[in-house]
């Protein structure tokens, strides 16, 4: 029986995926329903991981702030993109706010300070964060770092003691 072109479409690939092609990571729940999941990373600020690539230096998570305030002041030399998914945050630098449903794209090398205002319950952005983090002052002096692997750390000491197990952050990393 001759099979039809348009029912090739519906026909998945005929060959094997590259044997050194990392698994999928599929989250069904990316806002968690269990609150272990979301990793403190200081005073009502956590994040949900949910891709740590060490082998390529950056990560994605979800950012969750419940307080008003400076989160941080930080500069990257790499791209970093977001998606805020609840509330509004902006950047004392600029005149923008990012809404619900903005996107926002950080160029390298740019220095901000995220500011979430008091009208603001609950923030959740989706970031993808390509390198370092540094932390700075408002002069530029070097206050700290995160990267990759530093948020690995954060991940396995919280999933241990809250106890998922240390290797729960397993699952997310590539």
């Amino acid at each position: 029986m001759p099979v039809k072109a348009d029912d090739h479409q519906r026909m998945p690939y005929q060959y094997p995926q590259p044997a050194e092609a990392a698994l999928e990571i599929v989250e069904p729940h990316a806002l968690p329903q269990d609150e272990r999941i979301w990793v403190p990373q200081a005073e009502n600020v956590d994040f949900r991981p949910l891709c740590l690539n060490v082998s390529q230096g950056y990560w994605v998570n979800l950012l969750r702030v419940r307080k008003s305030g400076v989160l941080s002041r930080h500069r990257h030399p790499n791209p970093v993109h977001g998606m805020v998914l609840k509330g509004k945050w902006r950047y004392l630098e600029h005149d923008w706010v990012a809404t619900e449903g903005s996107y926002v794209y950080e160029p390298p090398g740019e220095t901000h300070t995220l500011v979430v205002d008091e009208d603001v319950e609950e923030m959740i952005t989706l970031f993808q964060v390509n390198g370092v983090m540094y932390y700075v002052d408002p002069w530029g002096k070097h206050l700290g770092f995160e990267d990759v692997f530093t948020k690995v750390d954060m991940c396995r000491k919280h999933y241990e003691s809250c106890g998922l197990g240390r290797d729960y952050v397993d699952r997310f990393i590539r």
